[in-house]
C-alpha cells in the first residue's frame, strides 16, 4: 500500500478547499464532517491501490462491486462483523467516488451493454447508500462516534454525488491551460 498523503500536503488542502466550498456554495450544505470525509476520500483514492484495497481470501484485489458485495456477506466471505463493516465502507466509498468522479465509466458500461461485466446490472447509487447504511448500524464501541456520519452519507448519497460532480468540474477547470495562464497573470 502507498503511504498516506500528509495532512498539510497541497493536494489534501486543494481537495479540502474545493469540497468544503462546493458543498457550502453549490449545495448549500455546510456539514463539515461530511465534506471532510468526502475530501479525504478523494485524497485516499489518489492512490489506485487504495481504490482496489479490498482483497478476497486468496489476496486477489477486487475491482467490481459485485465481487465486493460477496466479500461483505458475513455468511459467505466476510468472516467477522469487522470485515463486513470494512468492506461495506469501501463499497460506499468506491461507488460514491465512481458515480461522482467517473460517471462516464458507468454510462459507457450501460450504453455499450457490457453484459460480461459483473457490475452491469448493479445500481451503484442504491448499493452505495445501502453499504453506508450498513456501516452506520455499527453504532457501538469504537464505531459509535462514526455511525451518524455514515447515516448522513447514506441519506444524502445523491447530494454527495452532485457535490463530487461539482468538484470534478472545478478540477477540470483548474487543468484548463487558459485558466492557468489567466491565473498566472492575475497573481503576478
Amino acid at each position: 500500500m502507498s503511504k498516506p498523503i500528509p495532512n498539510h500536503h497541497p493536494l489534501r488542502q486543494l481537495f479540502t478547499d474545493l469540497t468544503e466550498r462546493t458543498f457550502h456554495q453549490k449545495l448549500h450544505w455546510s456539514d463539515l464532517p461530511v465534506a471532510g470525509y468526502v475530501s479525504n476520500l478523494l485524497v485516499d483514492f489518489v492512490h489506485l491501490d487504495h481504490l482496489h484495497r479490498i482483497q478476497n481470501a486468496k489476496g486477489k484485489q477486487l475491482h467490481e462491486v459485485a465481487e465486493m458485495l460477496l466479500e461483505a456477506d458475513l455468511l459467505l466471505n466476510a468472516g467477522s462483523f469487522e470485515r463486513e463493516r470494512e468492506v461495506h465502507r469501501h463499497i460506499g466509498d468506491f461507488t460514491l467516488f465512481m458515480v461522482g468522479i467517473f460517471p462516464e465509466f458507468l454510462k459507457r458500461m450501460k450504453i455499450r451493454q457490457w453484459v460480461h461485466h459483473p457490475d452491469f446490472l448493479i445500481d451503484y447509487v442504491k448499493v452505495g447508500k445501502h453499504s453506508y447504511r450498513n456501516v452506520s448500524e455499527f453504532n457501538y464501541g469504537e464505531h459509535k462516534r462514526a455511525a451518524p456520519l455514515f447515516r448522513k452519507l447514506s441519506e444524502n448519497f445523491e447530494l454527495c454525488v452532485v457535490g463530487l460532480g461539482y468538484v470534478k468540474e472545478a478540477l477540470d477547470h483548474l487543468q484548463n491551460a487558459e485558466y492557468r495562464q489567466i491565473k498566472k497573470i492575475l497573481l503576478n
